[in-house]
């Protein structure tokens, strides 16, 4: 499961196992499903083969099996563990007997690579073997303890997939060597910090896997020895004591990670001042430094604005500014979404609140989903908003999707959360079952009050609003509260419920509804929310988006690309503040999509487009149809245009 928090004692809610939950069919079910039978075999083909990352050899060279050097990236050890966490899913969810198979054979490589003391990172151990200068611990940049951290990880998600200690028996040996280098830094009083800091959240699943109090003890000494860390960096999130963080910053994988262990953390120790923390960071992340598509990390390279301005940093993948989100430039590495998506998961454990599941939701129908191709093998690693015909200048990653990007940390990450991604729809409490995601789904429930059911989820949803409920093996009714998440764009709706009928209006957004549900082998419950599409604009200090309006339907982001509209550029398009849109069946790639149809404005401009300042002059207007489709799909029909914000001709 995500995290199994139902033994945490600050956890108002627990995620439900995976083998009690699965998708029936519908939207998310054909994701998972192309996931598991193509994104995540062309993953693993690119990890097996020695001419492209090598990851797979490098393990069977740490071995003592194979002969070479290492070669690849420092931190494709903990891709690997994302992958086979994704596999070991798949395999559950659909008895795949090879896959198992498969998955056993890795453990077991592993495990051989792993050496005695429990170090276990193929550079380091290649490089000592082989003499070439590579010591453990030397340089931050080499990702051991973000290997580790997916490590611990994988290795506790398959022990409750299973019931295996084998990958498990790899963890705790690999833990107890991480401990006694941290014991051994906490008495010498050195600190010790690392890059997309994983392991905080790996040692505290390692916790509740194995009740072992060593390693909540170890990831409380972890956070200790990074705040002693001399000379840290915006970077890295480390210049000031964690406590002492009022704004988001620095790096967006590192900083999300970072955050959604702290908030693990709080979970397990209910220290209150990681709480204050969380709180006031998240905000100011949601609030003034969030995309649209639920991206961020907006600049590949940035400046700290926090702090004395003579020590400014260069950060990669920066949060930047307050509102600073361009979109031809925008970065959104995929992975700092799904960073996102799990700090909001935790942050939901400690205090249920819909407005999490609002940005899980933005962030996975949008971001996530656009960060890979319609057919399952091709991925961006940045997520722009806005894509031009020409470019003066170079970004450092491709414009189109591609089937191999040379830092492919992304893929291998978000295969496993289309694998998981069912645990997302459901969370229980004392006697509450919460709605998260929404979709077509099964789910066994056991609540503590002694209720036990089967709760089935009908639903066409992200397409329709009309999702129906309905119970079977009723094995204890003694009642319960179903929490009704109300998105936070839904501004009409109802909810009925055995006869009873309850409207859904504005002020419900962004909260749970609570219905008390009885008499489950009989009982029937519809939820409606209303599906027009809708302009949205930004706030106003987001300056390129001044005079502009994105176009949303339901949790989907809509944009334009070039051949949506018959002109020469979408540039020329201005989007009527009063459009009608239809929506309308359309299928890209095979995939079933809803599509919306409406009449725009095009500016017939007389100008020369290479010009920086000129006088304007029009032409003429013209009005033209124009289609939107979801933003997840573009990049799927050729090269060309595509823009999400539109300029607006406002109509009184």
């Amino acid at each position: 499961m995500l995290i199994d928090t139902k033994r945490s004692l600050y956890a108002k809610a627990a995620a439900v196992p995976q083998e009690n939950i699965h998708w029936r069919n519908g939207f998310w079910k054909e994701r998972f499903d192309l996931c598991g039978k193509v994104t995540i075999p062309h993953i693993l083909g690119l990890f097996e083969d020695k001419n492209v990352f090598h990851t797979v050899e490098n393990f069977r060279i740490a071995a003592g099996e194979s002969s070479g050097s290492f070669r690849g990236t420092p931190y494709g050890d903990g891709d690997f563990y994302k992958l086979l966490e994704g596999m070991m899913y798949f395999a559950a969810q659909t008895n795949d007997r090879d896959m198992e198979d498969q998955l056993n054979e890795y453990i077991a490589l592993i495990g051989r690579a792993q050496q005695e003391d429990g170090y276990l990172s193929t550079k380091q151990i290649i490089g000592e073997r082989q003499g070439n200068g590579r010591k453990r611990f030397g340089d931050i940049n080499d990702f051991e303890v973000y290997n580790f951290g997916h490590l611990f990880t994988a290795a506790c998600q398959h022990k409750r997939i299973t019931g295996k200690d084998s990958f498990l028996q790899i963890a705790v040996k690999a833990a107890g060597y991480l401990e006694k280098e941290y014991q051994e830094a906490s008495k010498t009083g050195a600190g010790i910090t690392a890059v997309c800091p994983s392991h905080y959240m790996g040692l505290v699943e390692l916790y509740r896997t194995t009740g072992d109090i060593r390693y909540l003890d170890l990831a409380k000494l972890a956070v200790s020895l990074r705040d002693a860390v001399p000379d840290g960096t915006d970077d890295n999130q480390d210049r000031y004591p964690l406590r002492e963080h009022t704004s988001i910053v620095g790096h967006a994988v590192r900083s999300t990670y970072l955050y959604a262990g702290v908030a693990d953390l709080y979970l397990e120790t209910g220290d209150e001042s990681l709480k204050a923390m969380l709180y006031q960071v998240w905000h100011n992340m949601a609030e003034k430094k969030l995309y649209l598509t639920g991206g961020c990390g907006a600049l590949y390279n940035g400046v700290s604005p926090y702090g004395d301005f003579t020590k400014d940093q260069k950060v990669h993948q920066a949060f930047g500014y307050e509102y600073q989100l361009p979109n031809i430039t925008a970065y959104n590495e995929t992975c700092g979404a799904l960073g996102n998506i799990l700090w909001n998961y935790r942050m939901f454990a400690i205090e249920p609140r819909a407005r999490y599941f609002d940005l899980i939701e933005r962030s996975m129908y949008n971001l996530a989903l656009a960060a890979i191709s319609l057919d399952g093998d091709q991925y961006f690693y940045e997520n722009m908003l806005r894509r031009t015909k020409k470019l003066d200048f170079k970004l450092i990653w491709p414009r189109t999707r591609s089937h191999v990007l040379k830092c492919f940390c992304c893929p291998a990450n978000l295969s496993r959360f289309l694998m998981e991604s069912m645990e997302y729809t459901y969370a229980i409490g004392e006697e509450e079952v919460y709605l998260g995601m929404y979709g077509a789904s099964e789910v066994k429930i056991r609540l503590k009050n002694g209720s036990s059911f089967t709760m089935i989820q009908d639903t066409d949803y992200p397409w329709s609003g009309r999702i129906r409920f309905r119970f079977a093996n009723v094995e204890s009714d003694r009642g319960f509260l179903l929490m009704i998440r109300v998105p936070g764009w839904a501004e009409s709706g109802s909810v009925e419920y055995d006869g009873t009928s309850r409207r859904i209006t504005e002020e419900d957004g962004s909260s749970y509804l609570p219905l008390k549900v009885h008499d489950l082998k009989n009982s029937r419950i519809e939820v409606c929310f209303d599906m027009p599409a809708r302009l949205t604009v930004a706030h106003p200090m987001v300056e390129e988006d001044g005079n502009q309006a994105a176009v949303e339907r339901g949790p989907i982001v809509y944009c334009m690309e070039s051949p949506d509209a018959d002109v020469d550029t979408l540039d020329d398009i201005l989007m009527p503040s009063d459009a009608v849109f239809r929506e309308e069946d359309y299928e890209i790639c095979g995939q079933r999509l809803v599509a919306l149809k409406t009449e725009a404005v095009v500016l017939r401009k007389k100008q020369n487009r290479d010009a920086l300042y000129q006088t304007l002059r029009i032409d003429g207007i013209d009005r033209i149809s124009v289609r939107l489709i979801p933003y997840f799909a573009w990049d799927n029909r050729g090269f060309g245009e595509m823009r999400i914000w539109m300029p607006l001709l406002y109509r009184l």
